[in-house]
């Protein structure tokens, strides 16, 4: 069974805010981080280090 990485992701994430329950700001502070993460230097690391 093949699942979008998009929908895992959304599933993991609804269930993750529904059962540990994250302040609000935390949540803001992890998306824009790993938004603003993705477009800077260290992103080839990053996809270099996660594909290994």
């Amino acid at each position: 069974m093949q699942v979008p990485l998009w929908f895992a992701l959304a599933v993991v994430g609804y269930l993750g805010v529904k059962l540990i329950r994250p302040p609000a700001w935390l949540i803001a502070v992890l998306l824009l981080g790993g938004y603003l993460l993705a477009d800077s230097v260290l992103a080839p690391a990053i996809d270099t280090a996660l594909t290994k």
